[in-house]
């Protein structure tokens, strides 16, 4: 039997780059449970490093701060990013929108560095004006990561609102449905998916942002990426490790059961397609049956 040397081709790239991909994570996990203290040398297994994560009050404030933070982001910038994209899409040819969409999308090209620096001297001009800005902490950061995840969620909701079909909507408000009543009857069960994936996007990035969050941060907030980062550079830990290996494992379950509801969903829509399939047929045969 002759294999297709294009096949053989394809799967030996595909191999390499899962190898280069997640070749430096299976590490991670291996020696997340090493014994010894050098992260770089095995001596045996053990899962000491675990307990003393989870014994690390520092990592575990750290982990409580970047979820509160990251999970009030999502929701803040889903909410936004939605009435944004509403407005783009539904309302056409209003004074400003050139500005509008401008606003909207710089966080996305700007550098991390130029909109941390910017949001910090917002901070401290507002904190000589108001108090309640001096103290940067939780909401400070808040604020600052749903200034930049905004423009992306509403990128994400505004592509699939040009997919809408405004005759349903119609129909409906022919049928006495007020505007209220069809944005969550309608609209919002329709572009649900883009809200799930753009409050899973806007939570990952909160949860990943080191540069901006470096400026905006206070004292007594600090986040888990500025932790590992000033725990990398006075040197490895192997807590670290351990927490990574945590992380990924979390992730992943999370992507499988995601990966298992879509294969799910999709095999009952091939299914009802196939019921529908087989009834439109035996009606045709019933009507030709009864035609002759």
């Amino acid at each position: 039997m002759r294999v297709n040397k294009p096949t053989i081709a394809r799967v030996v790239i595909i191999v390499l780059a899962l190898t280069f991909l997640y070749l430096p994570i299976g590490t991670l996990i291996a020696y997340s449970f090493n014994e010894s203290k050098m992260v770089t040398v095995w001596t045996d297994f053990s899962l000491k490093w675990y307990y003393a994560l989870f014994n690390n009050d520092a990592i575990i404030e750290a982990v409580g701060i970047s979820l509160l933070i990251a999970a009030m982001t999502s929701c803040a910038s889903v909410v936004i990013g939605t009435l944004a994209a509403f407005v783009l899409v539904r309302v056409r040819y209003f004074r400003g929108e050139s500005a509008f969409v401008l606003f909207m999308t710089a966080p996305m090209v700007l550098p991390e560095v130029i909109t941390g620096l910017a949001l910090l001297l917002l901070f401290v001009t507002l904190g000589n004006v108001i108090p309640f800005f001096a103290d940067r902490g939780i909401i400070a950061i808040w604020i600052a990561h749903v200034t930049f995840c905004s423009a992306y969620t509403t990128v994400v909701i505004r592509s699939r609102f040009r997919e809408l079909d405004i005759s349903i909507e119609e129909a409906a408000m022919d049928l006495g449905a007020g505007p209220i009543k069809v944005f969550f009857a309608i609209i919002l069960p329709a572009i649900m998916p883009a809200e799930v994936a753009a409050l899973l996007l806007s939570f990952t990035m909160s949860m990943d942002d080191l540069v901006i969050t470096s400026f905006i941060a206070g004292p007594d907030s600090t986040t888990l990426p500025m932790l590992i980062f000033s725990s990398v550079r006075r040197g490895l830990s192997p807590e670290i490790n351990a927490l990574a290996t945590i992380i990924v494992l979390i992730v992943s379950v999370f992507t499988f059961f995601a990966w298992l509801s879509m294969t799910k969903k999709q095999k009952r829509k091939a299914a009802d397609r196939a019921k529908a399939a087989s009834a439109k047929l035996k009606e045709e045969k019933a009507l030709i049956e009864h035609h002759f």
